[in-house]
């Protein structure tokens, strides 16, 4: 009975530990453990361009195998970093999957994981998907102790640059009249031209595209050399509606307008696949100049 008991105690023990380590796999990485250095493979794009390029392993997730778990795992970190979410959740994403290897152990620091966390969950929420728990910023250590922290030229880049929003998708009309575009281009903060491209197959790039320049029809609050990649970003950012504007392999010239949110995110509202014999965009597009809402 005493070694039934014993037994019974064990099993619960380790089934403790093995769930917690599951649900808590920054708490369950021991730092007493042996580690070692080993270089950033090719295959690791997310991290290959991150500053340095040597990683220690097993790294801060608890993941000892090279081929068999980081680099396949790091993957899913892709269409994310594509996002642009924030100027260092790259820098972020890697001390954590692909830590620096020094004498000390470099984790980031709680109030990095914060400002990542707070400008990404919203783009891994829109993807369907939760911030991970194993990126509580709670676990990481406050700024008093060796960390990575913020850097300050990034903390208004969030505030002060039009961000797109994740949204419902817009509403896609196709051979409009003349005045559907035109009560489009006045009842909306800005209007545009430009290209949208689908790769067939993503290889390691994004898979929607902005092709070319963009061709402003109603400027409004956005930026001459921040729409292209504005753009770029909606479109990564909203897989789902992306998906239903470009078939995989080709691409499509689009009027996209849309709105100024008031907290600053860009929403696109109504748009207009523009094709050559779509003489109600053309039109509208010359009479736009001269026209009064």
């Amino acid at each position: 009975s005493h070694t039934l008991h014993l037994l019974l105690f064990v099993m619960a023990a380790l089934l403790t530990a093995a769930l917690f380590a599951v649900a808590s796999p920054l708490l369950a990485f021991d730092m007493g453990q042996s580690t070692r250095c080993v270089t950033i493979p090719n295959q690791m794009k997310v991290c290959k361009d991150v500053g340095y390029s040597e990683m220690r392993l097993p790294n801060f997730l608890g993941h000892s195998n090279l081929e068999g778990e980081v680099v396949p795992r790091s993957e899913d970190w892709r269409p994310l970093l594509q996002t642009g979410c924030h100027p260092q959740a790259q820098a972020f994403l890697c001390s954590i999957i692909a830590p620096v290897c020094l004498d000390t152990f470099i984790q980031p620091c709680r109030s990095l994981c914060a400002a990542v966390r707070d400008s990404c969950a919203p783009v891994l929420a829109c993807q369907g998907h939760p911030w991970p728990e194993a990126l509580n910023c709670d676990r990481f250590p406050a700024e008093e102790d060796m960390c990575l922290t913020p850097l300050a030229k990034f903390s208004h880049f969030i505030k002060d640059v039009p961000r797109p929003a994740c949204q419902n998708c817009p509403s896609v009309e196709v051979a409009p009249a003349m005045k559907t575009v035109l009560s489009a281009f006045c009842h909306r903060d800005f209007a545009v031209a430009a290209k949208l491209h689908r790769l067939r197959h993503a290889t390691g790039e994004p898979e929607f595209q902005v092709e070319g320049r963009v061709e402003f029809i109603r400027q409004g609050a956005l930026l001459p050399y921040d729409t292209k990649h504005l753009l770029q970003e909606w479109l990564l950012i909203n897989l789902r509606c992306a998906s239903a504007l470009v078939r995989p392999g080709r691409s499509q010239l689009y009027v996209l307008t849309g709105s100024l949110q008031p907290d600053g995110h860009i929403a696109l509202v109504h748009l207009f696949p523009w094709h050559k014999k779509d003489a109600g965009i053309a039109l509208a597009t010359r009479k736009w100049k001269h026209h009064r809402c």
